[in-house]
């Protein structure tokens, strides 16, 4: 465990909760479940709660709906067919950042559970006016990190140079023989103790190496991906209440390795390689050997994790299966919230049947935020949140 300077600003104090956005709440959750009692009793203990200190304790119940609920309102997931089996992990009274980075630990294995992937969620105490809420700092539980060399290129994941040159400087030693997929250290910050680097036990991070089911050549690329990917950097938000820490995790989709974190210009770039093992032609566009070489890329993974026996779904599958969340929705005579650019996959989008219509574009809550602060840090490595 190692300090990150410097400090920060000054943060300001949390706001007092919404009386309105917590009685909305409070009323869908007694709506949507069996709970014994009139609602009276219970807006009238949260209006207390607010008036006194400015905010208010969910009950456990209310907590594990609320996540869920998240999921479901998540206008930029298309796996939301599995809300109702989000496993909730209520870590509310976790405070000191060596906890917090524990139970991240245990969240990568819980979440794992041998390649059979669960969807966990662990919650981390709210922001409220008397106590600011732990921060953690990287994107995803789990980001591998970027080498910058001298000529300018990267070894390992561009996005992340900045935050690796970051933690380098607070004293985290890459391996002696650096990858391309080094996972970088976790960043936990806190008002009481500021920001520490933790890293990552070697049997919390499951990998999955790439090999593909028709070219033996593919697995001399030395390519691998981790199989659970746990956002750490959004903001939950609960009637009201914010949970800066909250990670979260589902399972993959194909298309979010091959198509974009391999295939991405500003990131692995790993198309014009597959192209040229391949023998393509690529002195011209209209070739379409993107296309052909993204495809195999995208075979590759998914052959890949059906091999080690890691929870993964292709983009066609995942597509028929959002339809039927959203027409489960609709007969439960709920809008479902869909960011259209995040639905349609990133290749093949005309081929599934999320392309071909229009959507609700209105979030209600609760649900997932990011921030622009949340964001900086995640890339950048800094600056910490608390003086």
């Amino acid at each position: 465990m190692r300090p990150v300077p410097p400090p920060a600003p000054p943060v300001p104090r949390a706001p007092a909760v919404d009386l309105a956005e917590a009685e909305e709440f409070l009323r869908l959750f007694h709506a949507e479940n069996r709970v014994e009692g009139p609602i009276q009793q219970r807006l009238a203990r949260m209006r207390y709660e607010v008036e006194t200190t400015g905010t208010y304790r969910h009950t456990p119940d209310e907590l594990a709906y609320g996540a869920k609920v998240a999921w479901r309102n998540s206008a930029r997931c298309i796996g939301r067919l599995y809300w109702r089996s989000l496993k909730v992990r209520d870590l509310r009274d976790v405070h000191t950042v060596s906890g917090v980075a524990a139970h991240c630990v245990e969240h990568l294995r819980m979440a794992t559970n041998g390649g059979k992937i669960r969807p966990v969620i662990s919650i981390f105490p709210p922001e409220t006016p008397q106590r600011p809420a732990p921060r953690i700092w990287n994107e995803q539980l789990i980001r591998y990190a970027g080498y910058r060399n001298p000529d300018g290129s990267v070894l390992g994941d561009p996005r992340y140079t900045r935050f690796t040159e970051a933690v380098t400087g607070f004293g985290w030693r890459a391996p002696a023989r650096r990858s391309g997929f080094d996972p970088l250290p976790l960043v936990v910050e806190t008002r009481e103790e500021g920001a520490h680097m933790f890293a990552l036990p070697p049997d919390a991070v499951h990998e999955v190496p790439m090999t593909h089911p028709d070219l033996p050549w593919f697995a001399e690329l030395g390519l691998r991906w981790h199989a659970v990917p746990v956002i750490s950097n959004m903001r939950l938000s609960i009637g009201g209440v914010s949970y800066p820490a909250a990670p979260f995790n589902g399972w993959y989709m194909g298309t979010e390795i091959g198509a974009r974190n391999f295939g991405d210009t500003d990131r692995y770039d790993l198309v014009p390689v597959v192209a040229q093992r391949l023998g393509l032609d690529t002195s011209r566009e209209n070739t379409l050997w993107r296309d052909r070489a993204m495809v195999e890329l995208n075979r590759a993974v998914l052959h890949s994790y059906q091999q080690a026996g890691v929870t993964i779904t292709d983009h066609h599958t995942e597509s028929h299966r959002f339809l039927t969340h959203l027409a489960k929705e609709e007969s439960a005579g709920r809008k479902c919230p869909v960011d259209w650019s995040w639905i349609v996959p990133p290749m093949s989008g005309s081929q599934t049947p999320v392309f071909h219509r229009y959507y609700d574009e209105e979030a209600p809550g609760p649900n997932y935020f990011g921030d622009e602060e949340a964001t900086r840090r995640a890339l950048s490595g800094g600056p910490p949140h608390f003086t």
